[in-house]
């Protein structure tokens, strides 16, 4: 029986540990931050006109986990893990680039943060599910952002995104 929320069984071990290591801990949750982000994003306009949306999904990830540094330890399962940064402002000039997926899936997408050796873009659409978008395609992470923190970290294997 796990009444105890103060231990883990949300994530697995080097998840769990790799998020720990970084700063997190359940129950944290910084919405005073996670508000001046969605401020910056909604204020925000491209030159060509495009804008951010901003949503709860996407508040709620940066309050859990904004500005968390996470350095995945270990070889990965099927690819490399890779450090990830969680800050929507990695995405603030990319409006456009974030609208098309969202027409492309039919829904809204954010900024979330980007994985900092590789350059790519994390994203999270309006019913939470997360997305990389990098130099060879646009990856699905995850039904939420647990699962995404999970394949990230432990370097499973993400879904390609055929759109169209």
């Amino acid at each position: 029986m796990h009444t105890d929320r103060t231990s883990t069984t949300r994530f697995a071990v080097p998840v769990d540990a790799a998020l720990r290591a970084a700063g997190w801990q359940p129950g944290r949750w910084d919405i005073k931050q996670a508000e001046i982000w969605a401020d910056t994003l909604r204020d925000h306009t491209s030159p060509a006109g495009h804008r951010h949306t901003v949503f709860p999904a996407a508040v709620e990830a940066w309050a859990e986990f904004g500005a968390l540094h996470i350095l995945p330890t270990g070889p990965g399962r099927q690819i490399a893990p890779t450090p990830l940064h969680i800050d929507p402002l990695h995405g603030l000039h990319l409006a456009r680039t974030l609208g098309d997926l969202g027409r492309a899936l039919d829904t809204e997408v954010c900024p979330l943060g980007a994985e900092t050796d590789t350059q790519a873009l994390l994203a999270i659409d309006a019913q939470g599910r997360v997305y990389a978008l990098d130099h060879t395609g646009d990856w699905y992470l995850g039904p939420d952002i647990d699962a995404a923190l999970t394949t990230l970290i432990t370097g499973a294997q993400p879904q390609r995104l055929t759109t169209g």
